[in-house]
């Protein structure tokens, strides 16, 4: 059926007309399309859900442009919920052989070390962070002759190497380095072939070979409690400077959305847990981007116009085919999906934007602290590595990494008041 042929049909109740859609190749359009399905979808309304997902199946193949491919991980997404939802659920056979060329499981890859360090070198995304926190690090704990590291990272410590690095080259000689970790418990991508027991192993030699000492320490922890168990059993000794880490990974702490950030939430707990334990410095990363709706059509909209940012940027660095482009816009997909699809404890990626988590870490007793020009330059010098749309910006302290001067990740450093 051609693009005239659709537009015949017809009117949908609810729908737009061809006239206000405009072109349906449109990222407007598709965008528009999607929340009408997801309209569709929770008011159990199956036809004219069935409808829109042919449309958006016939204009979104998984292989096109990066809007097209963004609009199909939304569709996929929208399937998998419709698939759990009252009458929608014959969407998933009716969908079935149109969306023949669409996986609909999402099977994201377990990396290997040297995979996911030449994965997560591949962008900015989350070597912005680890530059930008390990010179924040490196500044707070000079002339500390023990750095205890709490580390709670998406990427699998792949950011400590260089931290160690760094630390070795200190004129007064390495400290001893004490490194504890949570052992994860949940599936959330990007996801490692190995045990934290051998990954500690690995990072320890590595540190041996370095002439720094290392200690390292795995806490079965997780982020449905807030860490917890962890918070409980880190014990600072006297002299030792505390740095907690938190690389993209508090956003994980369940948090439903309320109109004002509660003195007893999840993650209000958490931070005011974490200032107990005075540390010398805590460094905050995160995406800068607001999932926390208990609105789908919202959560939609706000998601849709943030993960745009990846499929734009793969486009940039990674070939149509290659496995590395496959294991990234799957790893894409799967977050996608968990917004959309998902709902309860299920949903676990609820990202909140940098304003909000400046007020939380306020609330905690917590005063940010600015990046020093070394911080800057060294966060400069490697964007200079990647394509010319990344960028940096200062934002009072912080520093903001941004893709064609949209705000893409953000880190903050802070000390106890």
């Amino acid at each position: 059926m051609n693009k005239s042929q659709i537009h015949r049909t017809r009117p949908w109740p609810g729908f737009p007309t061809s006239k206000s859609l405009g072109s349906f190749g449109d990222v407007n359009c598709m965008e528009q399309l999607l929340v009408h399905c997801a309209n569709a979808i929770e008011s159990n309304d199956a036809t004219l859900a069935q409808q829109i997902l042919w449309v958006l199946n016939n204009i979104a193949p998984s292989d096109g442009d990066s809007n097209q491919r963004l609009t199909c991980g939304f569709l996929r997404a929208l399937i998998a919920r419709a698939a759990k939802s009252g009458t929608c659920k014959m969407l998933t056979a009716a969908m079935a052989n149109a969306s023949a060329n669409m996986a609909l499981s999402i099977h994201t890859h377990k990396f290997s070390i040297i995979d996911l360090t030449s994965f997560v070198d591949l962008t900015p995304w989350h070597r912005f962070g680890f530059t930008a926190a390990n010179a924040a690090i490196l500044e707070a704990v000079e002339g500390s002759s023990i750095v205890h590291i709490v580390d709670l990272s998406l990427t699998h410590c792949m950011q400590i190497p260089t931290l160690i690095d760094a630390i070795a080259s200190r004129v007064e000689g390495p400290p001893l380095v004490k490194l504890t970790v949570a052992g994860a418990t949940e599936d959330v991508p990007p996801m490692l072939e190995l045990s934290y027991e051998e990954l500690g192993l690995k990072l320890v030699n590595f540190a041996r070979s370095r002439n720094v000492m290392m200690e390292f320490r795995v806490i079965p922890s997780s982020s449905s409690d807030g860490f917890a168990a962890l918070i409980e059993q880190v014990k600072v000794r006297h002299g030792e400077a505390l740095v907690i880490n938190c690389h993209m990974m508090l956003h994980y702490i369940p948090e439903e959305t309320l109109p004002v950030v509660s003195t007893s939430s999840p993650r209000t707990m958490f931070l005011k847990a974490l200032r107990s334990l005075d540390p010398s410095i805590v460094v905050l990363v995160d995406e800068d981007a607001d999932f926390t709706s208990n609105n789908l059509v919202c959560r939609l909209r706000s998601a849709f116009n943030f993960l745009w940012i990846p499929y734009d940027t793969v486009d940039t660095f990674l070939p149509r085919g290659s496995k590395q482009r496959q294991w990234y816009e799957t790893d894409i997909c799967w977050k996608i999906e968990n917004v959309i699809a998902h709902e309860g404890v299920q949903r676990v990626e609820r990202l909140e934007p940098k304003s909000r988590w400046v007020q939380r870490m306020r609330n905690a007793n917590f005063r940010g602290i600015s990046f020093g020009e070394d911080a800057v330059t060294e966060v400069k010098s490697m964007l200079d590595e990647h394509a010319a749309g990344w960028g940096l910006k200062r934002e009072e302290e912080d520093l903001v990494l941004t893709w064609k001067g949209h705000n893409v990740v953000f880190a903050t450093a802070w000390v106890p008041t």
